[in-house]
Order: structure tokens, then C-alpha cells, then sequence
């Protein structure tokens, strides 16, 4: 294929997003009986996704007493469908170059301050051996929207990651937040074995959209809407959606993030694999205090509604948000965070005092990796690494047949011990290794006899005694 970003061609694309519906169905169900919201929590408890009425239902329960119910609910459905676990990646930024003019983002084109750079191999080669030294298993790749950073230049760098080995390290998924491709891109950058591929949407309210993206290829609301049924065409499978919240309501946003998850079902008979609800961040040389927002408390809600509106996705919370905050929205139905993050060009390897000035926005968790999985031992969550469904080709549709009934809680306790017993015995500080051991012998006395179980006590004496890479 050609170098450079694909061209844009939205012939025949119509939106997905039918904004009126969703104003008059956020209209409808104001104040809503709470029967009828203990009614919907129950339907989601009973591993149903919502219907976008039922969302916006959930949404309009303002009373402090239905909230708290409704974040009961996401924390049940969290422990019935995935247990207690939490999967651990960390962001990769491999350059911040942009076309773009993105009006709240630290990388859009026409930003004088933020300093740009691209990782040559040789750096990216540094970056993962200090991602791997630190226990890293999973990392999501992020790029800039530049020419130079095409298909090819994604599938190579992927590539690269997988290829390097250090110690009993390796990086074994890497997820990838980059540019809408065409067909034929998504297509070589499969190749490469990535794992999830996510495009964000930043804001589904498309008046807001043409505002904030006044240039560049972003520009194309429809394109970048599509994104991922080009993706999906592809064969990617696991596919994740976001949207940017604060830049428009977040009621809307939540409710634009379901239609596009049942859109994604209707067509390819399967959902996003992750979603996210990242917060607008301050950024260097980006005014951001002139957009809506979203407060601590809504930010809460709207995570718990996402959480009972799509039991069977992963639901990603970042570094972007507090330490305080994130100790508590884990308990609403979060499956995967990020820890140890560095989102400047090249930081992991080098000490650079003026990293954020390659940086796309402000992080606010700056834990170690270490002090997250201690912190989360001693919270009773049981730290994961795991990569095992991916391996095994339990992706897409497939992942959904386990996934929907709840079966998944079978392997990924299991291959989360297994994984995070790698950590303790190779990377983690005494501390945490100690806090760690108790946590998993905690999950151990949890779990019914088996022969399943038989066969993880057996894997962990492997794992004991040098083994790696062991999963169900």
C-alpha cells in the first residue's frame, strides 16, 4: 500500500448516532419510580445488555438512594461476570507528530510548545526493555495522526515490541490507539498479531465534533464513526470505543456510546471489547477550562450506568483521574487500568525532567506499577497480566460466547494467578510480593475444589519453579 494515512472516502456513510432519539429519550424518563430502576438494575444483573430507554432511565435516577443502588449493582455485576481481578497495561506513546488542530489536545498541529518526537527503533527497543523490567506484559500503542505514521509504520513498530525478550520479560499483547484506517490497512496491521484496536470518537454529538476538529483528517466526523466497521470488515475483532468526556453533555456521550455498541452488534454480532470515558485533562499550551466538564460525582455514575448497560465489556479506567478517585470507581465495575504511566515520547527510558512537554495531556496517578499492585492486593482485588484469551483465539464473537453467560470468571481468575505469581517472583518488591502471596492464597481458598483447580496449584509450583507464560 501506499505511504501516508489512507484517503478519506465517506460515499454512502450515514451516522449510527441518532441524536434526536437520544434528547427525547433523556427527556422521557426524567424522574423515574424507583421500581423501575431497581427493576433495570435487576435485568442487567441478569447479564442483559440495556436498551438505550433503560440507559437513559438509569441516567435520569438522580435520587442519592437510587445511585447508591445502581453503583451496588455495577459492583455486583463486576464480581459475578470477571471476579475481583484487574488487568494491568500500560500507554506506549511512539510519537506525537499531528495533522491535526484538535482544539483541547496537546498534540493538534498548529501547538508551538509541545516538542515533537518520534521513537526510532533503536528507542523503542529501550522503551520496552524498561517497560519489561518493570513486570509490563500488555502495552497499547498510541500515535499521533501524520503520515508518517501509516499502517506499515504501525505493523513494524508492533512487530518490534513483540520481538524483544529481556530476562523472563516479554510484552505479549499490544493493543493500538491510532488513526481510522482502510480496509486494506486494518488488514497489515492485523497481520502484526495486535490485539485491540480502539478509536475514539472524542464527542458523538456531531455539531460539537466539526467544532473541536477543524482541520486535518479528523475533521471527517463520518470516517472516524466508521472507523471500526472498517476494522471489523479487517478481521480485527476486538475493537474499543471511547468517547472524551467533557467536551459535550456526558449523559449524551454515555448514551452515544451504546448505540454505537449496538450498532457494532447488529452488523458484526458482536460488541466493542472495551470501551472508555476518558476526562478532558489539561494539556501544555491548550486552554481546556472553557469546556463542560464532567464532575467527580457524575464521572461515578456514568462509569457504574456503563458498567450495567454492557455487562459483558471491559470497561477502561486511566491515569488521567486521581489516585483517590480511582481507589474508588475500581469498585463500579472497572476491569482494566493502567499503572506506572508515562505518557511523554521516550520517558520510560530516559530521565527527562521536561517529558510532559511531549506529552498529550496531564496524568494525575503517578504510583509505580509496584505500589498500584500492592495497593490493589490490600483492597482484595487480585492483579492481572493475563493474555490467555487473545492467545487462544478467544476474541470477537468467540469471546462473547464466554463472555455473555459470565463463563469468563473460569479463566481469568485462574490465569490472573498465574500471571501475577510471574510479577512476584520476578519484579516485585518485598513489600509487594509479601501482600501479593496473601491475596493469592485468598483467591485459592475461594475457589471450589476442581480438577481445574488441581491443575492451577500444579501450574503455580511450575511457575515457583521457573515456568512461564502458563494459562488456561
Amino acid at each position: 500500500m501506499s505511504i501516508g494515512l489512507p484517503k478519506v472516502d465517506t460515499e454512502g456513510l450515514k451516522s449510527f448516532i441518532p441524536e434526536t432519539e437520544i434528547f427525547e429519550w433523556l427527556e422521557k424518563t426524567k424522574n423515574p419510580a424507583p421500581e423501575r430502576v431497581r427493576k433495570i438494575i435487576q435485568r442487567s444483573l441478569d447479564k442483559n445488555r440495556l436498551d438505550p430507554e433503560e440507559m437513559a432511565t438509569l441516567i435520569n435516577a438522580e435520587d442519592p438512594e437510587l445511585v447508591e443502588e445502581i453503583f451496588e449493582g455495577a459492583r455486583t455485576l463486576k464480581e459475578r461476570i470477571y471476579g475481583n481481578r484487574i488487568v494491568l497495561f500500560a500507554p506506549l506513546y511512539i510519537g506525537n507528530d499531528c495533522v491535526n488542530n484538535c482544539k483541547y489536545c496537546g498534540f493538534r498541529a498548529n501547538n508551538r510548545e509541545v516538542h515533537r518526537k518520534t521513537l526510532t527503533m533503536p528507542e523503542l527497543d529501550n522503551e520496552i526493555e524498561a517497560l519489561v523490567n518493570k513486570g509490563h506484559k500488555r502495552l497499547i500503542l498510541v500515535y499521533g495522526e501524520h503520515p508518517q505514521y501509516d499502517a506499515q509504520f504501525i505493523h513494524d513498530t508492533v512487530k518490534e515490541v513483540y520481538a524483544q525478550k529481556h530476562g523472563n520479560g516479554e510484552i505479549r499483547r499490544v493493543n493500538i490507539n491510532a488513526a481510522p484506517m482502510d480496509v486494506e490497512g486494518f488488514k497489515l496491521i492485523k497481520e502484526a498479531g495486535i490485539g485491540t484496536y480502539q478509536i475514539f470518537q472524542e464527542t458523538y454529538h456531531e455539531a460539537t465534533y466539526r467544532d473541536q476538529h477543524p482541520s486535518g483528517p479528523k475533521s471527517n466526523f463520518l470516517w472516524r464513526l466508521h472507523g471500526l466497521d472498517r476494522a471489523q470488515e479487517a478481521g480485527i475483532d476486538d475493537v474499543g470505543i471511547g468517547a472524551l468526556m467533557g467536551l459535550f453533555d456526558w449523559r449524551f456521550e454515555t448514551m452515544a456510546l451504546l448505540y454505537h455498541t449496538i450498532h457494532l452488534e447488529e452488523r458484526f454480532k458482536v460488541g466493542p471489547h472495551t470501551i472508555s470515558f476518558p476526562r478532558i485533562e489539561p494539556a501544555i499550551g491548550t486552554d481546556t477550562a472553557k469546556f463542560p466538564g464532567v464532575n467527580d460525582y457524575d464521572f461515578k455514575r456514568l462509569v457504574a450506568i456503563l458498567r450495567l448497560a454492557v455487562p459483558y465489556t471491559g470497561l477502561i479506567l486511566t491515569c488521567r483521574e486521581s489516585v483517590e478517585l480511582r481507589n474508588d470507581i475500581i469498585k463500579f465495575g472497572v476491569s482494566q487500568i493502567d499503572a506506572g504511566s508515562d505518557i511523554g515520547v521516550g520517558a520510560y527510558s530516559t530521565r527527562d525532567e521536561e517529558s510532559y512537554k511531549k506529552s498529550q495531556f496531564v496524568l494525575n496517578d503517578g504510583r509505580s506499577l509496584d505500589q498500584v499492585i500492592r495497593e490493589l492486593c490490600e483492597a482484595g482485588f487480585i492483579p492481572s497480566f493475563c493474555t490467555g484469551c487473545y492467545r487462544l483465539g478467544r476474541t470477537g464473537e468467540h469471546f462473547m460466547e464466554f463472555a455473555v453467560p459470565g463463563f469468563v470468571k473460569r479463566f481469568c481468575t485462574p490465569n490472573a494467578i498465574l500471571t501475577f505469581l510471574e510479577y512476584i517472583e520476578d519484579y516485585a518488591s518485598p513489600e509487594t510480593a509479601a501482600a501479593g502471596l496473601v491475596q493469592i492464597e485468598r483467591e485459592l481458598e475461594a475457589m471450589p475444589e476442581s480438577d481445574q483447580k488441581a491443575k492451577l496449584i500444579e501450574r503455580i509450583e511450575q511457575v515457583k519453579n521457573g515456568d512461564r507464560d502458563l494459562y488456561f
